[in-house]
């Protein structure tokens, strides 16, 4: 348990589901921007009495002012002023602590629009969320002006470029950018600190690691568990504990997302897709999208 003292504010009650509707509906959260895939949160008015909250989204949150402890399933985090927690999706926090003159901006996003953005280097988040399990990004004063700055420049955007027919694209970019650099800085960390890790971690990075560099991912669990020389149900079984999914569900993930990049980024026939993707014939390829989507791939290519 956390230590108690003044500094510290937090309910012993409540508990939050934390998705697009209730940020939404939260008249005490100021909304920057939000689309299907991302919300941006400018500040809180005042810290609903939260004592324990499910993050159904990817979180980047950075302390703008005072403090705040938590911990994320199960593991403790303290976050202070110009430091950012990146926290993935599906994850409980519990023993929530705030101070009274605490306060953030925060970005919350779709799985979807995350590996949209990292695509390639994705593997640097899952590197950090999922096997080291480090929360938190400390900034210095040039990270923390860049980051001012950038803050500055997308208000702008946000607020005088809404009749731009590209709005949510531009948004999207400036955001990318700000994930990217990110990253780039939890490269470093993870390249510096020199982390050690368990077995499980390594079965379960050389997996995530697998689905990013192979070409064609619609494979089995049971293709992916022979390459990495272990068995299906341990495969399940590492990737369940490190992330709270199945291996099923991450190839899934990325087969999606390869599927939406093929379909609304290039002029590639159905067939082509199919041969790209390692579906077996365009009918099934259709059945699949269909299953997944709710349309046929002409018409999600089209929508």
């Amino acid at each position: 348990m956390f230590l108690w003292n003044n500094d510290y504010i937090c309910s012993m009650k409540q508990h939050e589901e934390v998705t697009f509707q209730t940020l939404a509906n939260n008249e005490d959260i100021q909304i920057g921007y939000s689309d299907n895939d991302i919300v941006v949160i400018d500040s809180i008015q005042q810290f609903n009495e939260v004592n324990t909250a499910h993050v159904a989204m990817n979180a980047i949150v950075i302390c703008t002012n005072g403090k705040v402890q938590a911990r994320l399933n199960g593991i403790q985090m303290e976050l202070h002023k110009n430091q950012v927690a990146i926290v993935p999706q599906n994850v409980t926090a519990t023993d929530v602590m705030v101070s009274p003159d605490f306060n953030l901006k925060a970005m919350f996003l779709t799985n979807r629009i995350l590996q949209s953005f990292l695509h390639e280097k994705m593997n640097v988040w899952n590197d950090m969320m999922y096997v080291h399990r480090n929360h938190i990004v400390t900034m210095d004063e040039d990270e923390i002006l860049f980051y001012t700055h950038f803050y500055d420049m997308l208000t702008l955007a946000i607020e005088r470029g809404k009749e731009n027919p590209y709005h949510t694209e531009i948004i999207q970019a400036l955001l990318r950018s700000a994930i990217l650099g990110l990253c780039g800085a939890m490269k470093w960390m993870l390249s510096s600190n020199h982390h050690e890790t368990h077995t499980t971690d390594t079965h379960f990075q050389r997996f995530l690691d697998l689905l990013h560099s192979t070409d064609v991912k619609h494979r089995t669990v049971e293709a992916y568990a022979n390459d990495l020389c272990i068995s299906p149900k341990y495969l399940t079984a590492i990737c369940k504990k490190h992330s709270g999914r199945t291996a099923n569900e991450w190839i899934t993930e990325h087969v999606l997302e390869d599927i939406r990049y093929y379909l609304k980024q290039t002029d590639l026939s159905m067939k082509q897709i199919c041969d790209q993707l390692g579906f077996p014939n365009p009918s099934f390829f259709g059945k699949y999208v269909k299953d997944h989507f709710g349309m046929t791939p002409m018409e999600f290519r089209n929508n």
